[in-house]
């Protein structure tokens, strides 16, 4: 079962999140956890927090265990960007994109592999 949880319009450059991102993906959650809690790059903050409250959501909407959990998937996308002039010699402008991300994270529950019922 797959539990999704998204945010959108984080303040920060999808460049410097992806990075973080692609730290944990397909990684078991609490492995996930503790790479983020000691990871040192700014975009740890809201991927944590995110991943945090899809473990939640499936522990209180679907009562699954945080043991086993996995990242399926995991998406940072470009979000709106804010431009803003900035005046220059001679009478020109330089424009500064302020960038922002969307993030999307998937968890999913790990299989355990049923015995099968073959007699040798």
């Amino acid at each position: 079962m797959e539990i999704k949880a998204k945010v959108k319009n984080i303040r920060m450059a999808p460049r410097k999140v992806r990075l973080v991102a692609n730290l944990i993906r397909g990684k078991k959650v609490v492995e996930a956890e503790n790479i983020l809690n000691f990871a040192i790059k700014r975009g740890i903050k809201p991927v944590l927090k995110l991943l945090k409250s899809t473990i939640s959501n499936a522990k209180h909407n679907f009562a699954l265990e945080k043991e086993n959990l996995y990242i399926k998937k995991i998406i940072v996308d470009e979000g709106q960007k804010f431009k803003k002039m900035l005046p220059r010699a001679r009478g020109r402008t330089d424009i500064v994109q302020k960038k922002s991300s969307h993030i999307t994270i998937v968890l999913d529950e790990i299989e355990k592999e049923k015995p099968s019922n073959v007699s040798h």
